[in-house]
């Protein structure tokens, strides 16, 4: 085994972490709060030989949620609440390694009825254009039924936003975590703002790419005005899988925006609700646009090289479909990414790291995991509708996050 996956790498801010090796972001599912699941959940990938864990999605808004089974960040912090999150933060770092959680804001993806807010009252977004699951009676029922049609922001609830990450990120370091990643990808809030389909704006916020990229911006700007420097700040991006130069270079000059901040780190990652590459098989492409050579692995890694192209000293990590040392060596030794990713995995393998990949006694060919791709069976198989089907794989995860809550190993 080479030992660059077993090496340490030292972020910006200063923060290092023990090896390339970074449990990903998986939807929990397990409650609003930090409870004894997250705790126990946690502690068990902690004692794994991460070389970072990111948490899943911990929501900024108590009115616009993803779930009301995610975490979400209080609006005001009393002693309690801080405890919870204090305890959270040693759970993950009791053995060293680093805890970062991922912030989001689900915009036009947050479905009635979850948060603080009326069932009727219609989720927020760059601009009121809804999500499209594609054609079929079934499928614009289930968008008008589950999401119904978003409504534009104001500056003033733009303004807001920024200051829920805010106040969310300076949370996060008053509790002890080493840091928080900024979720700009899978069809979210800032992802909505990113992209021209998701953005028609016309205002200091939308119209070109560099203005569709200032929320993200002036969330950077504004964590780092509240929190210390050693403090972790990374990003989530989407891979450029829309297709056509054009767009490919709009998010790469978007990319440079963001990156000449005080940004730690960027995770490439991929899919929306709309399209839900992350939600089959950690982002397994459509198989007439999956034409990738053996050695390329993982599904983003020719997004990450050109990033890294242009931006050579910036620290990038990859997500999405590394399930061999030998590919995920290989995606180091090519340089397309310094940081490797592990999502399905560490669900059904949470100690994977130790007990397999940074093993040297495990030879190369047995340092691999087969995740075959869960469908949907019998009648819910033959029912045309897009969501059902991106999330069934899913779930299949949650429910071996959920045993990990439980105290128990996943069995697969």
């Amino acid at each position: 085994m080479a030992s660059n996956l077993a090496s340490p790498i030292t972020l910006p801010c200063g923060l290092t972490l023990p090896n390339r090796l970074v449990k990903a972001s998986m939807g929990e599912v397990m409650g609003g709060t930090p409870n004894g699941k997250y705790i126990q959940a946690y502690t068990t990938w902690g004692s794994g030989k991460w070389g970072g864990i990111l948490t899943g999605n911990a929501d900024v808004s108590t009115m616009y949620r993803g779930s009301t089974q995610n975490l979400v960040i209080p609006p005001k912090i009393d002693a309690a609440a801080l405890d919870s999150w204090k305890q959270y933060a040693h759970a993950i770092q009791r053995e060293g390694t680093p805890g970062i959680i991922q912030l989001v804001h689900p915009g036009r993806q947050s479905p009635a009825g979850q948060g603080d807010r009326s069932f009727f009252s219609k989720a927020i977004a760059p601009s009121a254009i809804p999500l499209n699951f594609g054609p079929g009676v079934l499928n614009s029922l289930v968008t008008s039924l589950v999401f119904g049609s978003p409504r534009e922001m104001t500056v003033q609830e733009i303004e807001t936003v920024i200051a829920e990450f805010t106040h969310a990120a300076k949370l996060i370091s008053d509790a002890g975590f080493k840091g928080i990643e900024i979720h700009a990808a899978h069809g979210y809030l800032l992802s909505q703002f990113l992209s021209p389909k998701g953005n028609i704006r016309t205002d200091a916020y939308g119209g070109s790419a560099a203005k569709r990229a200032k929320i993200v911006i002036d969330i950077i700007r504004s964590i780092r005005k509240e929190v210390p420097s050693d403090f972790c700040v990374g990003v989530k991006l989407n891979s450029a899988d829309v297709g056509g130069v054009e767009i490919l270079e709009e998010s790469l000059e978007q990319v440079a925006l963001i990156l000449a901040e005080q940004v730690d780190f960027l995770e490439i990652s991929g899919g929306t609700y709309e399209n839900p590459r992350m939600a089959t098989g950690d982002g397994q492409r459509e198989p007439e646009k999956s034409k990738r050579t053996a050695e390329r692995e993982a599904f983003f890694l020719d997004y990450a090289k050109a990033v890294r192209a242009r931006h050579p000293k910036s620290v990038l990590m990859v997500t999405g479909g590394f399930r061999s040392r030998t590919g995920m060596q290989a995606a180091l030794d090519t340089n397309a990414c310094d940081i490797i990713g592990i999502g399905r995995p560490a669900a059904v393998k949470p100690h994977w790291p130790k007990d397999v990949i940074l093993n040297e006694s495990v030879k190369d060919e047995d340092a691999v995991l087969d995740l075959p791709i869960q469908k949907p069976k019998g009648l819910v198989a033959k029912l045309p509708i897009k969501l059902i089907h991106g999330s069934w794989d899913t779930l299949y995860y949650v429910k071996h996050i959920n045993t990990l809550g439980k105290g128990q190993m996943p069995v697969v």
